[in-house]
């Protein structure tokens, strides 16, 4: 039987969860989502409250993701714990709160998440990305399929990870440069990839930013604190179609959803 996962963009700032808010409902009807993971750890710009990612649940996600932004906002550490629905990434030190993979009964097939987070120019006091998959995919109950968001900054590390893991699990895409790449597939055992989402927040902005406030600081200014602009907003990411009979990947769409 085949199922659909919908995998979305980081979410840019609180006009981007009020995108989320109006179009991700009558997408999942529409494309009949199955399952839906959001990266969610630029909604305060850097970072997210728990009250923010309450309201990414109340728009229809069902986990959400972290990166590198985790702790952002520090009054996310409790709900991190509190909350198996929320994931940072695994390969942060064991002294950090909450978790970076669980498991979810969906009824119909089981479903687990792993977030991890890629050292190349983004991480460097990480555990190893590469071998805390492996770790962690040595469960013994296997789930019926198996994602990964591989928050990282270098599309070799992705890809690197993407061939890795290639038949281990049903389906891996990057999170963190906030720019869609044009190169989903399902590799040859089975996985499908997308080495970035892209973001959902607003069109006109660079990465999620007022444009004139990311041309400033190139030009040397100060940076200050992230202004995310007015305007119309997107909504991007990928739909991965998974075969419950393989747990493998059988097509990867592009989301654009303005």
């Amino acid at each position: 039987m085949e199922f659909r996962v919908l995998a979305l963009g980081d979410v840019t700032s609180e006009d981007g969860t009020r995108h989320l808010a109006r179009t991700l409902r009558s997408f999942q009807k529409v494309h009949g989502v199955d399952f839906t993971v959001v990266n969610g750890e630029n909604v305060s710009g850097v970072g997210l409250t728990p009250d923010q990612a309450e309201d990414l649940f109340a728009a229809g996600a069902d986990v959400i993701t972290l990166g590198n932004h985790t702790w952002g906002k520090m009054q996310i550490a409790d709900y991190l714990e509190d909350s198996p629905y929320i994931l940072r990434p695994a390969n942060f030190t064991g002294r950090a709160a909450g978790r970076g993979c669980a498991a979810y009964d969906c009824g119909a097939f089981s479903v687990a998440v792993l977030v991890l987070i890629g050292r190349c120019d983004l991480s460097f006091h990480a555990s190893n990305p590469f071998t805390t998959a492996d770790e962690l995919l040595k469960a013994e109950e296997k789930p019926t399929f198996t994602l990964v968001d591989f928050h990282a900054e270098a599309t070799s590390e992705k890809l690197a990870m993407g061939y890795y893991l290639d038949g281990k699990i049903s389906a891996l895409w990057g999170t963190h440069t906030h720019v869609p790449t044009a190169d989903e597939e399902v590799f040859p055992k089975g996985t499908g990839y997308l080495t970035d989402l892209g973001m959902t927040g607003a069109v006109r902005s660079v990465l999620g930013i007022e444009p004139q406030q990311s041309v400033e600081t190139f030009l040397g200014g100060l940076a200050g604190r992230y202004r995310a602009p007015e305007g119309p907003c997107k909504l991007q990411g990928a739909v991965f179609s998974l075969d419950s009979d393989t747990g493998l990947c059988v097509g990867v769409e592009r989301v654009d959803v303005r």
